[in-house]
């Protein structure tokens, strides 16, 4: 379980205790990013008490995505077969997590989805639920990636599929990494299946989405959309 964290005191020992409950085999890894507000030193405690608990502390924010890609690393160096993203605030369900990883048994990647039938979200306001499904509309149209909710960011992967997958490519940052990732492991022919999962709200600190983040999203979506076009014309005319 790799869980990056800024600024989330408020949150991370209740998240690693439900963890913990939910899938007790699981290790755990709070990757850090030298949060203000004392996470990391939180994250110590936690680890100091449970040798199932590890804590990667980073030098400051450098992005969600820089986060996953270090820890995903560091899964990979300490012989893990399955990594699984998830965030520190609450809004995936740990106890949600089994579905996941039962569902990798047939699979090389498995997404908790809000937007398959069955997947929820709880309080969000309607510019959240337009912003979240027309994104993801958008992408499926520009990418012809048939993935429903391809920026979620509770997923588990197989290590074989992540060693596939060249991640010092991948640029983004923010919520484009979820979109960037699953763009990478359908082209390199992965088998994805999507688990109909309830997105709940974070009650407690703030909500890291920004006007920022969405316009890297769209450029960079619509970038590798004009590309993949283009490829596909010349392919055809050779």
């Amino acid at each position: 379980m790799v869980i990056p964290t800024y600024n989330e005191a408020d949150n991370i020992r209740e998240i690693v205790g439900r963890l913990r409950a939910a899938v007790p085999e699981a290790g755990i890894l709070v990757a850090d990013d030298n949060s203000p507000d004392g996470t990391g030193r939180i994250a110590d405690e936690l680890a100091a008490a449970d040798d199932q608990i590890q804590v990667l502390h980073r030098p400051g924010k450098q992005g969600l995505g820089a986060a996953y890609i270090a820890g995903f690393r560091w899964a990979g160096e300490h012989g893990y077969d399955v990594v699984v993203e998830m965030d520190a605030d609450g809004s995936h369900a740990p106890e949600e997590l089994p579905r996941l990883l039962n569902a990798l048994r047939s699979a090389d990647v498995t997404i908790g989805s809000r937007w398959v039938p069955g997947g929820k979200v709880l309080n969000w306001p309607k510019y959240r639920h337009g912003v979240s499904r027309g994104g993801n509309l958008y992408v499926r149209m520009a990418l012809r990636m048939p993935v429903r909710d391809a920026t979620a960011g509770f997923r588990a992967y197989r290590m074989t599929a992540l060693n596939k997958i060249d991640l010092g490519a991948i640029a983004s940052q923010g919520y484009c990494f979820q979109v960037d990732l699953t763009w990478q492991a359908s082209q390199a022919g992965l088998h994805i299946i999507e688990v109909p999962i309830t997105f709940v709200e974070r009650e407690r600190g703030k909500s890291k989405m920004s006007s920022k983040i969405v316009y890297e999203a769209y450029w960079r979506v619509t970038a590798w959309g004009v590309r993949s076009r283009l490829d596909g014309l010349l392919r055809r005319k050779r």
